[in-house]
């Protein structure tokens, strides 16, 4: 089978998004904190500056840091840029500068944004002070934003909470794809049922799914063959443990599947058997959504089951694992 190289590549948006959670320790648990009670608080280091945010350890000696120092809401201007279309998830939705901001009794300046109407009214040197959200979580997002003036606003009153341990930061990312060709036709061919790979020349590997070229030798993969879809398990795993964003209840197998006639496995799920039953070298077959339910992805196989038919065996399968 070839590939039409005047045919148009698909192409689709594609938007990659994951909560980020992470322990804080000990040093950052007290800068979030003090946030949440609307302050800010920096590090003092080894030759004296007191640095905002918090660095964990010495830029000097590298020695980890421990004095933590109380600085001012208020600060000046030390550069700054104008924002002037601001961004999904940005702090304003309005035009913005972004600012370095060096605070009253910190040596190192903090980013954040400034609310002003117009770039002619921020300048390097201009004397601003931070914006506190209405509900302060303990997040550098307690800062709303800062505005011009040399007016703290009030400090929160202490409170009887756990000190803030974990930040959890929404992190995304949207682009737009195009498919390469081998791509394109391998996606175009899942609509339709069909299993395509691809190899350089008559005797090289096969590929599932096809790439743009071999990877061993760099060369074009030109030809395209349909496979079965008909495969034997190589390696597997038992999911127990529940996630976010899971779409199926644990236990189940995700199971690396060498199709007949290919020479690298790809990753799907292996159901209607007990987890504990899956094994190496069991033979599988594609299970398939309804045809009306088919678009472009491999989803399209709803999962694989076992064939009944013997193990294969091991040498089989031994230089595609």
């Amino acid at each position: 089978m070839q590939i039409d190289k005047h045919e148009r590549p698909l192409s689709a948006p594609l938007k990659l998004s994951f909560d980020y959670t992470r322990s804080v320790g000990p040093l950052l648990s007290q800068f979030f904190t003090a946030l949440r009670e609307r302050r800010i608080v920096g590090v003092r280091g080894s030759d004296g500056r007191v640095h905002v945010p918090p660095a964990e350890y010495d830029p000097v000696t590298y020695e980890q840091l421990t004095e933590v120092v109380p600085v001012s809401s208020v600060g000046t201007v030390q550069s700054w840029t104008w924002q002037s279309t601001p961004l999904e998830g940005q702090p304003l939705d309005k035009p913005f500068a972004w600012a370095l901001i060096k605070l009253d009794g910190a040596d190192t300046p903090l980013l954040h944004a400034v609310s002003v109407a117009s770039a002619d009214e921020i300048s390097t040197g201009a004397r601003v002070h931070a914006h506190w959200i209405d509900e302060p979580v303990g997040a550098i997002t307690d800062i709303a934003y800062f505005l011009p003036g040399e007016d703290a606003e009030p400090e929160g009153q202490p409170d009887d909470r756990e000190p803030v341990k974990i930040q959890v930061t929404p992190s995304s990312i949207e682009i737009q794809h195009t498919a390469s060709l081998p791509e394109t036709a391998f996606l175009k061919a899942l609509e339709e049922g069909k299993l395509l790979a691809a190899r350089t020349g008559d005797n090289g590997k096969v590929y599932f799914p096809p790439k743009e070229a071999d990877p061993a030798t760099g060369l074009e993969l030109d030809q395209f063959i349909e496979l079965q879809d008909k495969g034997t398990v190589t390696t597997y795993a038992i999911i127990n443990i529940p996630f976010p964003g899971q779409r199926i209840k644990p236990p189940y197998v995700a199971a690396y599947v060498l199709l007949d006639g290919a020479d690298i496995p790809f990753l799907h799920l292996v159901t209607e058997i007990d987890p504990a039953d899956v094994r190496m070298g069991m033979r599988v077959q594609a299970v398939w959504k309804p045809r009306e339910e088919w678009g472009l992805g491999i989803d399209n196989i709803d999962h694989f089951r076992p064939t009944g038919e013997p193990d294969a065996d091991y040498e089989s399968y031994r230089h595609h694992l």
